[in-house]
């Protein structure tokens, strides 16, 4: 016998058909006060450091980008951290 899987949404979509309409209507209205509550939420944008370390490195940071130096991605880091030690790259 094959099972299927069933996404979210599919699975969302079968509850609700399975609901009266007057449910459906509850449903309808908790996720537009769901969908309010995350638009009235501010999104933060600006990093604030919360421990010494944290605030510490920040401000380094923050000197080093107004200095002009170029940070590193991911992929730069790595492959810096592969030149420095020899050619050795973690798996």
């Amino acid at each position: 016998m094959m099972r299927w899987i069933m996404g979210k949404e599919e699975q969302l979509l079968q509850h609700w058909r399975e609901l009266t309409p007057e449910k459906q209507q509850k449903v309808f209205e908790f996720v537009e006060a769901l969908k309010s509550d995350s638009e009235a939420t501010p999104i933060i944008t600006e990093y604030i450091p919360q421990t010494p370390l944290a605030k510490k490195l920040w401000e380094i940071r923050t000197r080093a980008i107004a200095s002009g130096i170029q940070l590193l991605n991911e992929a730069e880091i790595e492959q810096e951290l592969a030149l420095r030690r020899g050619g050795y790259r973690e798996s």
